[in-house]
């Protein structure tokens, strides 16, 4: 009975992925990121590596957690965070196309202008509505 719940929760969150723009865009983008990562640690940057983990993983994280918001201003919050994880993300991929001999990082820093354009959308329309 556990297993069939738990396929039917799964089932609903990928749905939920789907028809959100916001995750669907987040979603893809840390599975970029993952990817990323284990490039990065196959050539031992694994202190950049860990950072971009974490900072762009978090942002679709924030972004899912957001849709169960408590509030308006809990929903806000929450995207804010994103948009901050999204900043630091862009400081991470931007230091690893400077740096020599770090695999090629522009469709994600391309990928992620695409996060960061939605996540301002969201926010100045949430900040909107609240006033």
């Amino acid at each position: 009975m556990l297993i069939v719940l738990s396929k039917t929760y799964s089932s609903m969150q990928k749905e939920m992925i789907e028809k959100n723009a916001i995750l669907k865009l987040t979603f893809d983008f840390s599975l970029m990121i993952i990817e990323y990562c284990e490039k990065l640690d196959e050539k031992k940057k694994y202190v950049i590596s860990k950072q971009l983990l974490r900072s762009g993983t978090s942002i679709g994280a924030n972004s899912f957690e957001a849709q169960n918001g408590e509030s308006k201003a809990d929903f806000i919050h929450k995207m804010k965070i994103a948009a901050k994880e999204a900043d630091e993300t862009q400081y991470w991929l931007m230091l690893c196309d400077y740096a020599k001999e770090y695999p090629d990082c522009k469709p994600m820093l391309q990928k992620l202008e695409e996060v960061a354009k939605v996540l301002n959308k969201i926010l100045s329309s949430a900040k909107r509505k609240t006033h």
